[in-house]
């Protein structure tokens, strides 16, 4: 499966608690890169808080 680069560029303070929620389970901290599967969740997930991350695909 394919991995995706996911690095967090703008904060989750004062955004709805689904999507602080949504940053914790990714494992993402600001200005941090995580390295996860390309899942189909996990991309619903992305998709959900791509407006505070910087996505690249390997």
């Amino acid at each position: 499966m394919a991995k995706v680069k996911i690095t967090q560029v703008k904060s989750g303070i004062d955004r709805p608690a689904i999507q602080k929620r949504t940053l914790k389970a990714l494992g993402v901290r600001m200005n941090k890169t995580v390295e996860v599967e390309a899942t189909p969740q996990i991309m619903g997930m992305i998709n959900k808080v791509k407006h505070l991350l910087k996505v690249e695909n390997n």
